[in-house]
């Protein structure tokens, strides 16, 4: 069933239902829904309906709430993923395939080895870019949340970030080159629902030595991602669907 974000401002207390701008759009114009169509809203704060629309017209969609949904689509942990500027558009991808494995957070991060820069001129632009990808991909994956993306930071700025986390691990390619794979499930086994994690994510030419250094020196623990070698665009992914399996699909063995 097609999944929309409705701001909880368009939720009247009986029910009632406003969908405007382009998801109305979409709705009339790319998914050709009429009334009596029932569709499902989100209101971005952990509450989801399944509704049937009543009227379409111009650039506007009423609808009402027939049930509330009760299914809990989110990762049981809030994760973060301060993310190594890559070039081109693999941060798109990253914030695609990252939202629909069920990160909460991304944060552009302008390491030493970024070749990508935002200028400022553009970087309000490319952050509305990210921002609709996620809130697509979130309604694809019919996730509770959109995710959130701020402004990038350097290396001082996430460490001052980093204050709110009580868990934080670095993917470094050097540590996982000495065989180590005991830090991230042993970190994930002293989690419990409702905690936070921050991962910093190198980008393609990982990060320098100084830079984990520093990031370990204030609390982040330095990890491998498996035995083999990660892309950038990949290592989120692979991530959550580490973080997934173990706190998901293992317990349900």
């Amino acid at each position: 069933m097609q999944r929309y974000f409705v701001s909880k401002n368009n939720i009247a207390t009986d029910g009632h239902i406003i969908i405007t701008g382009d998801d109305a759009r979409h709705i009339q114009k790319v998914m050709r829904m009429r009334p009596s169509d029932r569709m499902i809203c989100a209101d971005n704060s952990g509450n989801a309906y399944q509704c049937v629309i009543e009227a379409c017209g111009d650039d506007q969609v009423h609808a009402y709430v027939q049930n509330k949904l009760t299914a809990d689509p989110e990762l049981p942990i809030y994760v973060a993923i301060a993310q190594g500027m890559p070039k081109s558009d693999k941060f798109d991808t990253i914030v695609q395939k990252g939202t629909e494995c069920g990160a909460s957070l991304f944060i552009p991060f302008q390491a030493e080895r970024s070749i990508a820069i935002w200028k400022e001129e553009k970087k309000d632009k490319k952050l509305l870019r990210l921002k609709k990808i996620g809130k697509e991909a979130a309604e694809q994956s019919h996730r509770l949340y959109i995710p959130e993306i701020v402004n990038p930071m350097g290396l001082d700025q996430l460490i001052a970030f980093s204050a709110s986390f009580p868990f934080r691990i670095v993917a470094f390619e050097e540590t996982a080159k000495s065989g180590e794979q005991a830090v991230l499930p042993e970190l994930l086994g002293k989690m419990h629902r409702g905690e936070r994690l921050l991962a910093v994510i190198g980008p393609e030419g990982g990060l320098t030595l100084e830079e984990a250094q520093k990031l370990k020196d204030h609390g982040f623990a330095l990890c491998g991602l498996g035995p083999r070698i990660l892309r950038t665009e990949t290592a989120a992914v692979y991530l959550l669907s580490a973080i997934s399996y173990h706190f998901e699909l293992q317990q349900v063995r």
